[in-house]
C-alpha cells in the first residue's frame, strides 16, 4: 500500500495529472476497477473508456491475454501513458476419452439454433450504458451450494479440445431460490437456449454484464431493473446441463472475465 501510494504522489508532481487507483489482479481473466478524477479521459490498449460522474471506470482482462495492458490518462491536455504488466494463471485441464460423438460435438440440425441464441447473448453483451452499479460490491447468487466448475478450465473429449469453461459452477438443489448479484437492468431473458437453457443477462454499467444460466425458472423481463438480492428466478439444470447448477458468467463487452473476481 505504501508503495502505491508512493507511486500516486510521483505521478501527480511530474505529469500533473490526477491519481489513478486500481482495484483488482492485473492477471488473466481478471475484473478491474479503476478510479480517478472525473474530467479525466481514460483509454485501455488505445480503447476510450467510459468514466462515471464520480471518476469510477471498469475493464477487464481475457482468460489468454499475453500483452502487458497500455493505460493511457489525459487531464487538461497533457496525456501520461503507462504499462501494467498482466500475470499468467494456470488453468485445469481434464482429458476425457470413450464418450458417445453426440455428447461432443452437436447435431447440424442444430446449428441455426445455436447461431440464434449466440446472437441474442451478444447482442446483450455488448450494450454500453452509463449505469454505475459495477462499482460496488457483488454478492454470492445463492446462499448454500458446491462450486463444482471454476473459470478457464477446459475439456479435451476423445482427443478434441473444447471451448474453455468462462464461469463458476454452483451445484444446489433444482429450485434453489437465485438472487441478483448487484443492481442492474435485464438486456436477456429466454427460457429455452440450446446451450444454456434458461438464461438471464445483467446490465451493471459501462458494458459489465453478468450472465445466469441453466435456470429453471424465470422471474424477471428485457428492461426490468433489480436490486441486488432480488429473487430472479430459481436454479435448474435446462439447456446442456447433466444436473442441477446454475452457471454464472461476467463480461466486460465481449471480453469474458472471471467471476470470482468480483466476488472474492
Amino acid at each position: 500500500m505504501r508503495f502505491l501510494s508512493l507511486v500516486i504522489i510521483i505521478f501527480n508532481i511530474n505529469f500533473n495529472l490526477s491519481a489513478v487507483e486500481f482495484t483488482g489482479k492485473f492477471e488473466q481473466g481478471s475484473f478491474i476497477l479503476g478510479k480517478t478524477k472525473p474530467n479525466s479521459k481514460i483509454k485501455i490498449d488505445n480503447k476510450k473508456i467510459r468514466i462515471s460522474k464520480d471518476g469510477f471506470f471498469a475493464f477487464g482482462l481475457d482468460r489468454d491475454r499475453k500483452n502487458n495492458v497500455i493505460i493511457s490518462i489525459s487531464e487538461n491536455g497533457v496525456t501520461k501513458t503507462f504499462e501494467k504488466k498482466v500475470f499468467k494463471r494456470k488453468y485445469r485441464i481434464q482429458r476425457i476419452d470413450g464418450l458417445p460423438p453426440k455428447h461432443v460435438t452437436p447435431p447440424p440440425e442444430v446449428y441455426e439454433r445455436i447461431k440464434k441464441d449466440n446472437i441474442l447473448i451478444g447482442k446483450a453483451r455488448s450494450i454500453d450504458t452509463s449505469l454505475d452499479f459495477f462499482k460496488d460490491k457483488f454478492i454470492y447468487p445463492i446462499d448454500k451450494y458446491i462450486i463444482t466448475g471454476v473459470y478457464g478450465s477446459q475439456r479435451i473429449l476423445n482427443g478434441k479440445p473444447r471451448r474453455p469453461h468462462y464461469g463458476i459452477d454452483f451445484h444446489a438443489p433444482e429450485g434453489t431460490p437465485v438472487k441478483a448479484m448487484m443492481d442492474g437492468k435485464v438486456t436477456l431473458a429466454e427460457d429455452d437456449m440450446y446451450f444454456t437453457g434458461g438464461t438471464i443477462i445483467f446490465d451493471h454499467g459501462h458494458g459489465i454484464s453478468t450472465l445466469y444460466m441453466h435456470m429453471k425458472d424465470i422471474n424477471v423481463k428485457i428492461g426490468q431493473k433489480v436490486r441486488q438480492g432480488e429473487i430472479v428466478g430459481t436454479l435448474g439444470q435446462s439447456g446442456r446441463a447433466t444436473g442441477p447448477h446454475l452457471d454464472i458468467r461476467l463480461n466486460w463487452f465481449n471480453v469474458k472475465l472471471d467471476p470470482a473476481s468480483i466476488l472474492d
